[in-house]
């Protein structure tokens, strides 16, 4: 009977030093919502064109999870943006006159962001993947749609609308304020061929490169209000 008093203290003082140990902290995970707006630098990197940056704008909207005791905070988000780029024609087959015709491109891009703690709450990186989905290039001045495009001796300014739509992007930038306001720069580059699709098209390739290979990318700066 001597015996059974120190097991029982034994016992006792298991359990409150199991329940010590094994409870975990808890956390307060907080959701917000943000409305972004900026403007966009936008262009193609490719050998195929001699090609001209372009400006545009863009609007989203996005949902933040901040995770206190982590390194980073994680975001979805969806934008819209509206963008320019410039690609050098002439206006006759046989002109020597260099026109940059302008055109425009709706895209829609998703993505899922890093946002790596510089400066918990203040200042971040952000790195993540983005699809997007895009219209074809329209040519905003309809007076040059039967331009040449140079680099091609009878290509024209329509044939070459008919880009690739559904794209993989990577994005990184930074993102610098206070809690519920960030000014935020952002660069998306495309891993994805761009102009692929118009190699499916039958064009006249004549005088310059059958293989059509491009990769966009995009500047943006802009500011994020957060809720």
């Amino acid at each position: 009977m001597q015996y059974k008093c120190p097991l029982l203290l034994v016992a006792i003082t298991m359990c409150f030093v199991t329940k010590g140990f094994a409870q975990r902290p808890s956390y307060q995970i907080t959701n917000g919502i943000g409305i972004f707006g900026g403007i966009t630098k936008f262009n193609i990197a490719t050998d195929n064109f001699t090609t001209a940056q372009g400006d545009g704008f863009v609007g989203g909207l996005s949902a933040t999870v901040d995770i206190p005791h982590k390194w980073y905070n994680v975001s979805f988000g969806m934008q819209l943006s509206e963008n320019n780029l410039g690609i050098s024609a002439r206006p006759t087959i046989v002109s020597s006159e260099e026109v940059f015709i302008d055109y425009k491109l709706f895209a829609a891009q998703v993505a899922m962001l890093m946002h790596i703690k510089v400066i918990e709450t203040y200042f971040t990186i952000d790195v993540g993947p983005m699809i997007q989905y895009n219209g074809k290039l329209e040519v905003k001045d309809k007076g040059q749609k039967d331009y040449y495009i140079n680099n091609y001796t009878n290509l024209t300014a329509t044939d070459i609308i008919n880009i690739s739509q559904f794209n993989f992007n990577g994005a990184i930038g930074a993102s610098a304020g206070i809690k519920n306001f960030k000014l935020k720069a952002q660069y998306i580059y495309g891993f994805t061929n761009i102009l692929k699709k118009l190699e499916n098209q039958n064009l006249d390739t004549t005088g310059g490169d059958a293989r059509f290979k491009g990769n966009q990318n995009m500047l943006v700066l802009g500011a994020m209000v957060s809720f």
